[in-house]
């Protein structure tokens, strides 16, 4: 059921202007419950451009175990014949693996790290768990790219997530260069929500997965927005950290290259922010898109036990 008294509308039969948020970027601001590892150059950085990069967060050998893993899950006839899997509509190559903390205990371990959850922590101002969690894969002269979107407006459309308070975690598995499809980011993008046109398909997820259509902002209001913010495209080594908030807008382009590029998506939700009634969709998507049932508060992995204890990240 579409719910009626909706902050963002979007998905809308008519074009509406873009409006600034309402919401904060740094949700821990005068909280002194949920100070963090971030300093305040960190934070304000975050709060303007709408992410934060570290290369070389892990280093690349760390990385190896968990690109081999998505290799064995390519080969999983089970696994691959489950709405968990989405293929390249063209190539039939994999495109993404939903649910990846909840396939892999490695990937769980993963989410739960405390150089990361103590900063996603610190952005949110509260306990979080795991909405969401995927590898997007592109294969060498194969993986085609995302189009220009703000999961946000996803989340909140065919979700319900009722207010703008996740970070997404994206991990480099291998290499991220300028020929392979990075991640692209329109910096300041996120202190906008952008309504878009066109109604939601019922089940629409099927679709949109493999190709977005509906609920991609409008091209004038894109230029508008990067023409103030610019484009950037973190690059770097396998093991670098892209943390960034639900509301900015990316997008990525084909893979032209030989190399592939496979990055590892964790979306950490405030405990306070759990999904409601989709605000502008029929039916809520299936849990390993959006968590409704497992949404216990996450606990640090103690493979650093004393950095748990701090909250403190150490040297990548």
């Amino acid at each position: 059921m579409v719910q009626k008294n909706d902050p963002f509308p979007s998905r809308l039969k008519q074009p509406k202007d873009p409006f600034l948020r309402s919401d904060p970027v740094v949700h821990s601001r005068n909280q002194h419950r949920w100070e963090g590892p971030l300093d305040e150059v960190s934070l304000s950085r975050y709060e303007r451009d709408g992410f934060l990069w570290f290369e070389g967060f892990f280093n690349q050998e760390r990385m190896q175990p968990f690109f081999d893993e998505l290799l064995e899950m390519a080969k999983d006839e089970k696994l691959n014949k489950s709405d968990k899997v989405i293929r390249d509509p063209h190539s039939g190559e994999l495109r993404s693996v939903f649910g990846m903390h909840e396939l892999s205990e490695n990937f769980s371990r993963l989410t739960r790290d405390p150089r990361i959850l103590g900063m996603v922590r610190q952005l949110l101002g509260s306990e979080v768990y795991i909405h969401q969690s995927r590898i997007n894969d592109k294969f060498g002269f194969e993986g085609r790219g995302f189009d220009w979107h703000s999961d946000f407006e996803t989340w909140h459309a065919e979700d319900g997530m009722p207010r703008m308070r996740a970070v997404s975690a994206s991990l480099m598995l291998t290499d991220n260069n300028e020929f392979n499809g990075p991640l692209m980011l329109i910096p300041g993008s996120h202190h906008y929500f952008v309504p878009c046109v066109g109604e939601t398909p019922d089940l629409n997820w099927r679709d949109s997965l493999k190709a977005q259509r509906v609920g991609v902002p409008d091209r004038d209001n894109l230029a508008r927005l990067a023409e103030r913010g610019g484009i950037k495209a973190p690059k770097g080594p396998a093991g670098s950290l892209l943390l960034f908030e639900c509301n900015t807008l990316h997008a990525s382009n084909k893979n032209m290259s030989p190399w592939p590029r496979s990055n590892l998506f964790f979306v950490y939700n405030s405990v306070e922010n759990k999904l409601g009634e989709p605000y502008a969709a029929k039916r809520e998507r299936p849990e390993h898109l959006g968590a409704r049932k497992n949404c216990a508060p996450l606990t640090m992995h103690d493979d650093f036990p004393e950095l748990a204890h701090q909250g403190v990240p150490p040297l990548p």
